[in-house]
């Protein structure tokens, strides 16, 4: 039985060694494909039809001798997920990876259509590589009413790499932030978030008195962890809510039609596979340049 080729993608090719007697293709998982390295996902793979020998599907009871080309694919089905014209800022983009200026008021990824996740494939090239995604991944998550700069796989590879440069903290990530009240000109907070350690750091760019808030702080924000409304959270609860956090602030003290007031700025990593430093940053928009017109980014 043969895959649809159009909803498949070869990602990953691996030669048998000399064997000196046969075995069974699932006890030489390890270490055969980097994106299924453990045993249980290879017989995953070969559960959905991903792995052939010679353009065969195989089983997880397949006896290899030797000497056979073994290949992996992904499946790329594009109509389970719907394509939308969206127009995108591409700061950078190459063969691996690019990356993006999110607009505010948009979710990154799920279960909706309207998502910037269904917009990439019409702002991005196609890669050439040979484990091209069709559809390119978002490396990472920012909350619906945050703008800014966000990174995107454009090949299978590289959202393995550049997911584990996350996982390891290897990407700084800097975020602009408005923020109520007055408050150190320089701090970190270290509290915990979902039950697990974050921390962040901050700094005040400017302040301006304010008399519905009494003062607005401009502060630039560099996070070490990565948890679902850190910044916000960790802000809040040294009573220094963001402008426009409804979840965090209080409805007295939001300004309607505005939106919340944080903004990615800025990434800084090295290309897992060109290694050059990767340091972009994106001007935040126009409504911090209202409140902070002598700032500039």
């Amino acid at each position: 039985m043969h895959k649809d080729s159009s909803k498949s993608l070869k990602i990953e090719s691996y030669i048998v060694p000399e064997l000196s007697e046969k075995s069974r293709i699932q006890d030489l998982a390890s270490g055969m494909f980097v994106h299924t390295p453990t045993k249980s996902g290879l017989k995953k793979a070969i559960r959905k039809g991903l792995v052939e020998i010679n353009g065969v599907q195989v089983s997880s009871g397949t006896f290899l001798l030797g000497g056979e080309t073994i290949n992996l694919f992904q499946r790329q089905d594009s109509s389970t997920k719907p394509k939308i014209e969206l127009k995108l800022e591409v700061v950078f983009e190459d063969e691996f990876l690019a990356l993006v200026n999110k607009p505010p008021g948009i979710t990154v990824s799920g279960i909706k259509k309207w998502t910037l996740e269904n917009a990439l494939s019409s702002n991005l090239k196609i890669s050439n590589q040979t484990d091209a995604l069709i559809r390119p991944e978002p490396i990472h998550r920012l909350d619906h009413a945050t703008s800014g700069i966000l990174l995107v796989g454009k090949t299978a590879s590289s959202v393995i790499f550049l997911n584990k440069l996350f996982e390891n903290r290897e990407i700084q990530k800097t975020y602009y932030a408005v923020v109520i009240g007055n408050i150190k000109s320089t701090g970190s907070i270290t509290k915990l978030v979902d039950g697990k350690t974050a921390a962040t750091d901050y700094t005040v760019i400017h302040q301006e008195v304010s008399k519905r808030f009494n003062m607005l702080s401009l502060v630039k924000l560099t996070p070490s962890s990565g948890r679902k409304h850190q910044l916000r959270k960790h802000l809040a609860s040294q009573g220094n809510p963001i402008l426009g956090d409804p979840l965090y602030g209080t409805q007295d003290k939001l300004l309607k039609g505005n939106g919340l007031y944080l903004h990615a700025y800025s990434l800084n990593f090295k290309h897992p596979f060109t290694k050059e430093i990767i340091h972009l940053s994106i001007p935040p928009t126009k409504k911090f340049l209202r409140l902070f017109s002598s700032i500039k980014f």
